[in-house]
């Protein structure tokens, strides 16, 4: 399917790059993604329990399995994302990621088994996938190179506030009425509603197509806009896209991991589900609402300072789960604490780096690279917290998160440049 501009514009309709001129289409956009993020958040309390709980699964790689499957997924589906632009407009993919997503809520409700839940999570990865792929590349489009780390922020900013409320409303929800199925039908409301605002979403390829007539440079010849050559360059042979990419992977391997391993943590020292729902809440909350003042930051002092820092204060926060263990709420608060902060000073400098680095020509394909290895990082993240709990158990586990981290946070100082190298 073309995507022209005359395609998704009228020819009446001034098409303007800024925050300001495309306010009223910006905010839908992230809206729109607090239903995005408000259905992954249906999992973040639950899920973990309901396998140990309700289908009596003792391994915890097997129990992680449903993260396995929706990194995967997720990974794949944002790689394909940045393809299928080329092909399909922005919005015919966004109300396809919602499409997809239906059965989700119907399925964690109502699962007879745990291979239903891994099933789900495929169709969660490609939902999430498409969904917030889209809302990320059109509100970069529309806001044009100036002030794409406030708009990543804001977007992302939406996304995991609405993950966190919802971690924090299903553990409610758990304690009164139990783990199924009240918790998850609520992500009834938040598809139906995902669906009915994107129906009023403008495409914004007239955007990008005004952005690249107004590019200082074109693309370089040997820069082929291809996804398998933007891959290896956004993968590896250019440093700070490499840099961005690794460093993406590991802050997701650190969510993965604690989705995965602090609810069964904390409940092991003897937290109970409202609390564990506190604890997981709180991390995405000031993940999202941290984003909005540190994507502002990005575009003031550059995205490299708020990398490597946040990298390590994420590593500082496994630090303090660990270390206040003996007074388990006070421990998942404070970590919940670091994490947040730290991923909310990474998450928009991460994603506009990419951008500042990426010619428009193949932005879609290295953005969809970037999150590609990013959300691999869920999938990495519980296999790694599986194996090694169930060989070293979840303080090993917690351990090699905080290590890991750090030595991220040591690649990304050296390899990441805030000078745009197109």
């Amino acid at each position: 399917m073309s995507t022209s501009p005359a395609a998704v514009a009228p020819a009446d309709t001034p098409v303007r790059l800024g925050l300001r001129e495309n306010w009223a289409q910006f905010t839908l956009l992230v809206i729109v993604n607090v239903c995005v993020g408000a259905l992954v958040g249906l999992e973040r309390t639950t899920v973990p329990l309901i396998g140990t709980d309700v289908f009596g699964l003792t391994s915890d790689l097997a129990v992680f399995s449903f993260i396995i499957a929706f990194g995967v997924t997720k990974a794949l589906t944002n790689l394909a994302a940045g393809e299928l632009t080329a092909r399909f407009r922005r919005k015919q993919l966004l109300m396809a990621g919602w499409l997809i997503g239906i059965p989700v809520p119907f399925a964690l409700a109502w699962a007879p088994s745990w291979g239903w839940i891994v099933a789900a999570n495929v169709l969660l990865g490609m939902n999430q996938g498409l969904t917030w792929s889209m809302t990320v590349n059109m509100k970069i489009d529309l806001v044009g190179p100036a002030r794409r780390g406030l708009a990543t922020g804001l977007n992302e900013a939406a996304g995991y506030v609405a993950v966190g409320a919802s971690a924090l409303l299903t553990g409610y929800l758990a304690t009164t009425y139990g783990l199924r199925p009240a918790p998850e039908l609520i992500g009834i409301v938040f598809v139906a509603a995902g669906i009915a605002l994107s129906l009023s979403v403008r495409d914004t390829a007239a955007h990008v197509a005004l952005e690249l007539a107004r590019h200082p440079r074109p693309a370089r010849a040997e820069q082929s806009t291809g996804l398998a050559k933007t891959f290896a360059r956004t993968s590896w042979h250019n440093r700070s896209l490499r840099g961005a990419s690794q460093a993406g992977l590991v802050n997701n391997l650190n969510d993965g991991l604690t989705w995965g391993v602090f609810p069964l943590l904390f409940t092991d020292h003897g937290l109970g589900l409202a609390a564990v729902g506190l604890v997981k809440g709180l991390y995405p909350l000031l993940w999202g609402i941290g984003q909005i003042p540190t994507g502002h930051l990005a575009d003031r002092i550059g995205r490299k300072p708020l990398i490597v820092t946040g990298m390590f204060v994420q590593a500082a926060g496994f630090v303090l789960a660990l270390a206040l263990l003996d007074r388990p709420l006070l421990a998942g608060v404070l970590s919940a604490v670091a994490l947040g902060l730290g991923t909310a000073m990474v998450y928009p400098a991460l994603i506009a780096s990419v951008s500042d680095h990426a010619h428009p020509t193949w932005r879609a394909n290295a953005l969809g690279t970037y999150r590609f290895w990013r959300d691999i990082g869920y999938a990495a993240g519980a296999l790694v917290a599986g194996v090694l709990a169930d060989a070293l158990g979840l303080n090993a586990t917690v351990i090699a998160a905080a290590a890991l981290t750090a030595a991220s946070g040591l690649l990304a100082a050296r390899w990441i440049t805030d000078r745009p190298a197109r």
